[in-house]
């Protein structure tokens, strides 16, 4: 089976995760697609293959014997789809020989174009699938799941002409909302390092992302009638926007790229009694980032000197830090995934993440975890596509790990 038909198979289980939830999972229904999971590794073949109580999917394919000195190599994708848009009844499209022209996404008025993402004249000839323009589709991460299973179905079936060492595999649940390492069992899952498949073009290598927090600002405000306010209201509305409008207002995603961090604000709500802002906080430097807490704060400090004390309540909670950190004294798995696009046919491209993955907190959980393309493009929303080309290249990458991490004697697995 081909990593696109896995795909086609997995975007229509309903799986999004919901913030608003403080259970692991999130949603029972990502239960589903772990059931699902268990079921195809155990028909596969897959040894050790289950889900735990929190949603955790796990699995190994044993060394080829004589090859149990090799490093154990993981493999890890995530089973949610972002909450920033709809994921329930996904209908894929499927356009075979695609033009690389402008596309209407089925009946919802929306354009998949050229002039919004201009790599689509290099799609042209490929096997694209997007969404109808209602949903998102669900390639991130649900390609990262196909992917890691047809490898391991070619290695098991197609490919038993090539030894290798232990392979890992997990599916984790709640990535998108930023708990997808919080219950993930290291030492059962049993690798020496790992690679997330989780976004990106096919030949991308990540092992930068931003450090990042999120951060809830509640006011509280005074309300009286309007009539007799003078020096008395405290219109919680208004000094939400005057919190705001103190941040540097050139710091926003829209106007930031590469290693550039920012502010984004995210949610808004309140009247004149009271008012929430909720941003997240990204930055790749570590100083940076700091910078931009501290600036959280003392925007808070300095309206509550000037409202009162306790009328501005920030609360800050960390997410993941930057991976660069853990992987810099592991560079073999960098220059071996190099390697691996190479061998595919691919030309490797390293890219800061502007987000983040599991593998940036498992990097600093004992388990150096960069990540690798899955070949989707604009994830989270009604644009996103992917191409069954491009997911092949993938798994071709995958094994290609594999067998440069069977020969210990022709890699550097030592980290620094």
């Amino acid at each position: 089976m081909r990593a696109y038909e896995r795909l086609l198979h997995y975007v229509k289980i309903y799986t999004t995760s919901d913030e608003e939830n403080e259970t692991l999972p999130s949603t029972a229904r990502q239960l589903d697609l772990a059931k699902l999971l268990v079921e195809e590794m155990t028909e596969l073949g897959v040894s050790r293959a289950r889900v735990d109580e929190k949603g955790y999917v796990y699995g190994e394919i044993p060394a080829t014997a004589g090859y149990e000195h090799a490093p154990a190599i993981g493999f890890i994708a995530h089973m949610d789809t972002a909450p920033d848009f709809c994921g329930e009844q996904v209908s894929p499209m499927m356009i075979e020989d695609y033009d690389g022209q402008d596309l209407v996404l089925g009946t919802s008025g929306r354009i998949l174009s050229a002039k919004d993402f201009p790599h689509l004249p290099q799609l042209k000839g490929r096997t694209l699938i997007t969404t109808d323009g209602t949903t998102l589709l669900g390639a991130d991460d649900k390609a990262g799941i196909a992917e890691i299973l047809t490898m391991a179905e070619e290695i098991l079936y197609a490919d038993r002409d090539f030894p290798h060492g232990k392979i890992c595999l997990a599916f984790t649940p709640d990535e998108e909302i930023g708990r997808g390492a919080d219950e993930f069992d290291v030492p059962g899952f049993g690798a020496d390092f790992a690679y997330t498949v989780d976004g990106g073009a096919e030949n991308e290598i990540e092992y930068e992302n931003f450090n990042a927090a999120a951060a809830k600002v509640k006011i509280r405000g005074f309300s009286v009638h309007p009539g007799s306010s003078k020096d008395t209201m405290i219109n919680a509305a208004l000094v939400a926007m005057e919190f705001n409008s103190m941040l540097p207002s050139g710091d926003t995603p829209r106007d930031t790229e590469g290693y550039e961090g920012f502010f984004h604000l995210h949610s808004m709500s309140g009247d004149v009694s009271e008012a929430v802002l909720e941003y997240i906080v990204r930055d790749h430097s570590a100083a940076m980032y700091d910078c931009r807490l501290e600036t959280l704060r003392h925007i808070a400090k300095l309206l509550n000197e000037k409202y009162g004390e306790g009328t501005v309540t920030l609360t800050i909670r960390e997410q993941y830090r930057n991976m660069r950190e853990k992987i810099e004294d592991c560079m073999h798995l960098i220059d071996n995934a190099k390697s691996a696009a190479e061998a595919a046919g691919l030309t490797p491209v390293t890219l800061p993440i502007r987000g983040g993955t599991d593998g940036a907190r498992l990097s600093f959980m004992g388990l150096p975890c960069p990540n690798l393309g899955t070949g989707a493009y604009a994830c989270h929303g009604p644009y996103e596509h992917i191409t069954a080309e491009g997911m092949d290249a993938v798994v071709s990458v995958l094994k290609e790990i594999v067998k440069l991490y069977t020969d210990a004697d022709t890699v550097n697995v030592l980290c620094d």
